[in-house]
């Protein structure tokens, strides 16, 4: 194939409706960079032999050694094809242009999928024919229907059933039929999904209705009662028109599903084998038969697939029911499937592997393929086979044209899938009408406003960028003795690392030796390696409207900004763009200027974005469209530090920038002063510590222990300690501050696990109505405070915040007492304690709650309407109040008791780790300042301030302590494939090993199944995050690399088991002894995360062996 000149890609960019904006997902190892390589072969980039080979977008050392992808990469591909503009017309040549981007299927880098797939307007989806539908599979799914992307799918590795499976095409059809079913089971749950929840708007939309009609009704009654006639008619006329809206609120409108599944008749499901280079539709092999079977292609496309039969004499088409007892195959079975297994075993098959020359040589001819003489001499049978596919279904030919006729081009995507995404961002009421019509139309004149959605940043060294490369040619001298001087130097540096100071100075000697005295130019060779190469952060965007040209002044918008409030703090930068790039996969192509529609790169943002953010040539009006949820969490924390302290400020800016360029590792500063990173799994992490070593910091860096996220909580065990307080219930505390002037008593109580779950199910409801009251409180008195603000000091993440729909206040108070209502044990307890809510913890959006239980009610109610708000206050500017202004009351305590609850549950007692699950009941607080000091008690305000607030956080512990308390265990939903294809006792021993090491690492299987039709074991486990490290390694060297696990995320489950339990009834003490001989798994958690914050561990031995440490001397 001829090499494709980057000037005509860039030409192409002109013509909206002639991009395509695609991304390939997929589970990982099914084959996405694979197929990628046969679509770049077509743009002469990579040679046709080694498409599915080099992989070349797997541009990464570690990407090419472990045979997977890491990050998501795009190219942009020509293709023309002949289409006709309306039916009648003759064909004409057309060109396209399509981006495509290739993301990771492994879990741990699942936010690079949400990255890509908010850049694109339709996917191809991939699926192994034999491993069939896996986990990512469904998750990559999932993120097509969220994002209203158009999908389409590929059915890859059917040669697997040909060479591995040997199937026959009968049994091959069934498995394939099979496989899609559960491809479309999968849409459907979605499509059923969203049905219910709009069944359930509409029922409220009706209810709604239906009761304001009523309370019309009965105002009109109530006046006409009274005598009052004056302006009836009006009412009646009024009245009528909302009867009039009830019946059309009630009708419901059904959608069809017909639309959104996979189906071969439809175009939209493609069958291939990217590693030997073909790929078909079932239009294909529609057109191929045409003429031989004398039927319509648009006939034979609807029956190619299904129940439909050839009969062989008549040349008819016959459904299942005219088979008449008659024993015939299916269409696809006949003409397409066996012809494939025709090939594969005349090239390939036979018992010597080695095909039959003679049956080829027929099968050729019948499809007028032409082989080369070198091909057929060729001792690879393997290439006769590809050789023949590639002439006869290329695989490029029939994914592009699918893509080019299925999916829809940038005008037609935006203006279905940009409604619903304008809709959903922050503020959208407030954005200019002006902005929302250019992006919906894709307006790409220069005039119109430039909106553009940065996914991401890529770190790209600054030898790779396109003013830093030549162009061609020879090197002049002077060029040559420079590079020669630079590899001198690289040499000499390198000999210096292997074999120590004295050699180092001999090297840089020769080097300073080698080259010229006077030359202007040393390119630094005394100065460091960092300097030599630097990395550019280069963001990854798409425009949606205007046009962007290198020069152009652009705001850059935070995701946390709102149009609602556009100048609130911090108020959105200017930035000039400085480079516009075309991506290229390994390379990058400069561009003048982008239009509206396509994917790019953009240089200039470093500093101003830091992971994601929207690009806007106004601010009044403008959009926010960063809010894409990412896939995967980050999880795993590891504390790093240089192996040199003097590097610790290369390593904190590796950090920074490491940070930027990868969508989901994060870096805090912990409080004890560990820099610490998080990842999404153990893979994410061992790339991002090469990372920093190689590319950002490049320095020796040393990574601790991982560290674990657990949660503290309690529970009502029937073998507990006899209550603290003896007089008072379980978990009742009267803490004193040490001034004896402050008391306070209040109780702890486990949370009913119902509420326990909604409230973390909805810690974006409860930080929106946190953030929303804080501002109304703020904003009396500066009315510039913005949402953003309060946010950002949350401390939560921002992904939590999409989890699930955002409630309203009134749907949450609803939903939070439907939870409470289901509690089965003490009631009366929790009867009426949402209007008493003052707080959740920790970080004030925690599944925690203090609840105001005191006589007066000092604190002020968070779950409170406006209207309700305003008389509270007012309540406390009454005199009763006020009364005694120096004096001291509860309500100056009640901010410090809600900021020590808040401390209570960020820290809890077992070893500081947050709190989940109880339920801080305030009974009374009591003042006791003698007479003498009462007017002077506000002086020392400050104080006690500190007094109580530790007194609060003591009394908290001291409640927790009283009930049982447990540690939850963060958790991996493992599944894991096994290979069982040998033999009914290898498959027992793969299962047995792999079932062996779960046990070990304390998981718990939940399901095993056998895919039917195929050697596949599914094992469905938990696994607990503290023992999956080394988990994916060890399971492979078990079963001999016939296992292998995903793990993903799946939330914090409780382990059992008292920490502090020791054996005292009798029965225990028989059994397992005073020293209790089983070990308690909970005490060795909670004892490791002890030590490792430094915090006193009971039982410890400080000094083991103190004898043997005596030096002989003394």
């Amino acid at each position: 194939m001829p090499v494709i000149n980057p000037e005509k890609l860039i030409g192409l960019q002109r013509n909206a409706d002639g991009v395509r904006n695609i991304c390939i997902l997929a589970h990982v190892d099914h084959g996405k960079t694979s197929l990628t390589d046969a679509l770049i072969a077509t743009n002469g980039i990579i040679s046709p032999k080694l498409a599915g080979k080099i992989r070349y977008l797997d541009s990464r050392p570690d990407e090419q050694l472990r045979g997977i992808t890491m990050e998501s990469s795009a190219i942009s591909l020509y293709f023309s094809m002949l289409r006709r503009s309306a039916t009648g017309h003759e064909p004409e040549q057309k060109e396209y242009l399509v981006n495509i981007i290739d993301s990771p299927g492994h879990v741990d880098f699942s936010s690079e999928v949400s990255t890509a797939s908010r850049l694109c307007d339709g996917a191809v989806v991939l699926v192994d024919a034999v491993e069939g539908v896996c986990s990512q599979t469904v998750t990559v799914l999932r993120q097509t229907w969220i994002e209203h992307m158009r999908p389409l799918l590929v059915i890859n590795k059917i040669d697997r059933l040909v060479t591995e499976l040997k199937m026959s095409p009968g049994e091959a059809y069934t498995h394939l039929s099979k496989l899609l079913e559960q491809v479309n089971a999968i849409l459907g749950s979605f499509f059923q999904g969203e049905r219910m929840e709009e069944d359930l708007q509409w029922r409220e939309r009706v209810d709604e209705r239906i009761a304001a009609a009523a309370v019309k009704e009965q105002e009109k009654s109530e006046r006409k009662a009274g005598g009052s006639t004056n302006g009836t008619t009006a009412e009646d006329e009024e009245n009528g028109a909302a009867k009039a809206d009830i019946p059309a609120a009630g009708e419901f409108e059904e959608k069809d599903d017909e639309d959104i599944y996979f189906a071969p008749e439809n175009n939209n499901v493609i069958f291939s084998s990217a590693i030997d280079g073909w790929a078909f539709t079932v239009r294909q092999f529609a057109s191929l038969y045409e003429k031989k079977l004398g039927i319509k292609r648009s006939v034979l496309e609807k029956v190619l697939w299904g129940d439909f039969y050839l009969d062989p004499k008549t040349k008819r088409v016959l459904g299942q029911k005219h088979l008449k007892g008659r024993v015939l195959k299916p269409m696809f079975v006949q003409l397409v499937l066996e012809t494939i297994w025709a090939v594969y075993e005349a090239s390939i098959g036979g018992s010597k592997g080695k095909g039959d020359p003679i049956t080829l040589e027929k099968i050729t001819k019948s499809l007028s393929i032409n082989l080369p003489p070198h091909i057929l001499r060729s001792k690879d049978p393997r290439a006769v086979l590809i050789a023949v596919f590639n002439a006869w279904l290329p695989l490029s030919t029939a994914l592009l044209v699918s893509v080019i006729e299925h999916l829809p081009s940038p005008p037609v995507a935006q203006a279905t899938r940009l409604p619903a995404m304008i809709d959903v961002s922050p503020g959208s009421e407030h954005i200019d009408p002006k902005i929302r019509d250019a992006m919906i139309s894709v307006k790409a004149a220069k005039q119109e406003p430039v909106v553009a959605y940065v996914s991401k940043m890529v770190a790209v060294p600054k030898s790779e960028l396109p003013q830093n490369k030549r162009r061609g040619g020879a090197l002049s001298a002077e060029e040559a003795r420079e590079w020669g001087r630079k590899k001198r130097a690289e040499i000499a540096r390198s000999q210096a690392l292997a074999s120590g100071v004295s050699s180092h100075v001999e090297g840089i000697t020769e080097t300073l030796g080698d080259a010229k005295i006077g030359e202007e130019d040393m390119n630094g060779l005394g100065s460091d390696s960092q300097q030599d190469d630097p990395e550019h952060l280069i963001g990854f965007a798409r425009l949606y409207s205007g046009t962007l040209s290198v020069g152009d002044s652009v705001y850059v918008l935070p995701p946390k900004f709102t149009p609602a409030r556009p100048h609130a703090h911090p108020e959105p930068q200017r930035v000039v763009i400085q480079a516009l790039y075309l991506l290229m996969g390994r390379g990058l192509e400069p561009l003048t200027s982008v239009p509206a529609g396509v994917v790019f790169g953009v240089a200039g943002l470093e500093g101003h974005i830091l992971k994601s953010g929207t690009l806007c040539s106004q601010l009044l009006g403008s959009i926010n469209l960063a809010g894409v949820s990412m896939g995967g969490q980050p999880i795993v924390r590891v504390a790093l530090e240089p192996v040199y302290p003097s590097d610790l400020g290369k390593m904190i800016t590796g950090l920074r920038l490491l940070e930027q360029s990868d969508p989901c590792a994060e870096y805090e500063v912990l409080e004890s002063g560990e820099h610490v990173i998080l990842t999404a799994g153990e893979l994410h992490l061992e790339r991002c510590l090469k990372d920093l070593r190689e590319r950002f910091a490049r320095c020796e860096i040393q990574a601790g222990e991982p560290i674990v996220p657990y949660r503290e909580s309690i529970v009502s065990a029937p073998e507990m300690a006899p209550p603290k307080e003896k007089d008072h219930p379980r978990g009742t505390v009267a803490g004193v501050t040490a001034s004896k002037q402050v008391t306070a008593r209040l109780a702890v109580k486990p949370l009913p696990a119902a509420v326990t779950e909604f409230l973390a199910k909805h810690l974006g409801a409860i930080k929106r109505l946190y953030s929303e009251r804080r501002a109304e409180e703020e904003g009396k008195r500066d009315n510039g405070i913005a949402l953003s603000e309060v946010e950002e000091h949350d401390g939560v993440d921002e992904s939590e915040a999409l989890q699930t729909e955002v409630l309203s206040l009134v749907d949450f108070k609803k939903e939070l007492r439907n939870a409470l209502e289901e509690v089965k044990g003490e009631k009366e307890l929790w009867i009426d304690i949402v209007e008493k809510i003052v707080a959740f913890g920790p970080r004030r959006v925690g599944p925690n709650v203090l609840i105001d239980n005191t006589k007066a009610g000092i604190c002020r109610r968070f779950l409170q309407e406006p209207h309700q708000s305003d008389a509270g206050e007012n309540r406390f500017d009454s005199p009763e109040w006020t009364q005694n202004s120096t004096g001291l009351t509860a309500r100056d305590f009640s901010d410090k008791i809600s900021y020590a609850f808040q401390l209570a549950t960020a820290q809890g007692p077992l070893c500081h780790e947050p709190i989940q699950g109880i339920a801080v009941f305030l009974e009374e607080v009591t003042i006791s300042v003698p007479e003498e000091e009462q007017s002077s008690a506000r002086e020392h305000l400050g104080r006690l301030t500190g007094e109580v607030i530790k007194t609060v956080r003591d009394s908290i512990r001291q409640g927790f302590l009283d009930w049982s308390p447990r540690l939850l265990l963060a958790m991996y939903s493992c599944e894991i494939q096994a290979s069982t294809k040998v033999s009914l006792f290898f498959r027992a021993e793969v299962l047995g090993r792999v079932y062996g090491v779960i046990t070990r690492r304390r998981g718990r299987i939940l399901s095993e199944s056998l895919k039917e039709g195929t050697p596949f074991f599914t094992i469905l486990s938990l696994l607990p995050v503290a023992e999956s490290f080394g988990f994916s390694d060890e399971i492979r060297k078990r079963t001999s690399g016939a296992a292998s696990p995903q793990l993903i995320f799946q939330g914090f489950e409780m382990l059992d088991e008292d920490p502090f339990w020791v054996p005292f009834t009798e029965e225990d003490l028989e059994d397992l002894g005073e020293l209790a001989d089983k070990e308690n798994v909970a005490k060795r958690y909670m004892d490791a995360v002890r030590k490792r914050k430094g915090l006193f561990v009971k039982g410890r031995k400080l000094v083991e062996n103190a004898e043997k440490q005596k030096t002989l001397k003394r």
